[in-house]
């Protein structure tokens, strides 16, 4: 329910600043799932490239040079803490379609889940208005928030 209500609003607000997080728990690979979606335009201003290193960006193939620009990218705006232990992001793939660039992480190793925050800083240096949807599933937790340019941050309770 809320990922449809998140993916209507979705749909419904570019040329409004917005990105979508969602984050998954995958107890069996103490592990979380992560998708990202940004409009491609948005993501090229903020990620800072110039124009020489954006046309280097390929998503057409599996490219060396896409992926760790990508990953450096995420790594520097989205951090998510477990239990107060910062985790490592494993770009899975990526896909670039009409405007759209998503992506597929693992981040871990989150062997427990007691306590989850989240920072994402994506293009909140840039718009006043940005809005960062972010979904959180572990185990029959779930919830929705909205973050800011004003609030990056939002720590769940998951007991």
């Amino acid at each position: 329910m809320v990922r449809a209500l998140l993916f209507s609003l979705w749909m419904l607000t570019h040329p409004v600043h917005v990105s979508l997080l969602s984050i998954d728990y995958l107890p069996d690979q103490d592990s979380f799932k992560v998708f990202l979606k940004i409009y491609y335009d948005d993501f090229l201003l903020d990620s800072g490239i110039d124009e020489n290193g954006s046309r280097l960006l390929n998503f057409r193939v599996d490219d060396g040079f896409t992926r760790t620009f990508l990953l450096g990218y995420t790594c520097e705006k989205i951090k998510i803490i477990a239990d107060g232990k910062q985790l490592s992001a494993d770009l899975r793939g990526y896909n670039l379609e009409e405007n759209e660039l998503t992506m597929d992480f693992r981040y871990g190793p989150a062997p427990e889940v007691k306590k989850l925050a989240v920072r994402n800083l994506i293009m909140t240096g840039l718009y006043s208005d940005q809005a960062n949807m972010l979904i959180v599933r572990v185990d029959d937790f779930e919830e929705g928030v909205k973050l800011t340019s004003e609030k990056t941050e939002q720590i769940f309770d998951i007991q």
